[in-house]
């Protein structure tokens, strides 16, 4: 059974927002290898319109630091799946309705891991027990105001810490496993 992952840059107060933090080489070579696990990538309509076609015209035009067209080049090939009512277009496939459906469908074929990356729709899915694996890259600042990655995450999941790796930066990135 494939496993589902949810990794995010948060702050040490738990905010995302993809403007406090700008990845520096070392963390591009982190996203990039796990990219390289990555069979199929799970977006929400905000976080696809916000890395495609960025991600996809860099992984063209080259044009960007080495280890950021390495990622452009690892992320891009990978299918994707957009959850999203609203969206007409998209250079991947939009699933409108039972985005829990969909996950568990996945999860049941073969093949690397799901990446599933919507922060709205995280809470639904680690209620409903299909988030198995957490790499959350903690960058060390206070944001003090903005979302909050778990609000609205309603059922008790623990979790077991698999790994740590600490970059040069401060950041520090956690990998966590469900608990079965």
């Amino acid at each position: 059974m494939r496993k589902v992952l949810f990794a995010i840059n948060i702050s040490l107060d738990g905010c995302f927002d993809h403007t406090f933090a700008a990845p520096d080489a070392e963390l591009m070579r982190y996203f990039t290898e796990l990219m390289q696990e990555t069979g199929v990538i799970v977006y929400g309509r905000k976080t696809y319109e916000l890395m495609v076609p960025f991600w996809p015209e860099m992984a063209k035009s080259k044009n960007g630091s080495p280890e950021d067209v390495a990622f452009a080049e690892a992320m891009t090939p990978i299918p994707k799946i957009v959850l999203s009512r609203t969206l007409e277009t998209a250079g991947a496939r939009i699933v409108r309705e039972d985005p829990e459906g969909l996950l568990k469908e996945l999860k049941q074929q073969a093949g690397k891991i799901i990446a599933f990356s919507s922060t709205s729709l995280l809470p639904q899915m680690l209620n409903a027990g299909l988030i198995d694996e957490l790499r959350l890259v903690v960058h060390p600042v206070l944001v003090g105001d903005g979302k909050h990655l778990f609000e609205g995450v309603s059922l008790k999941t623990t979790f077991s810490l698999k790994a740590t790796k600490i970059f040069q930066s401060g950041v520090i990135a956690l990998h966590y496993r469900k608990n079965e």
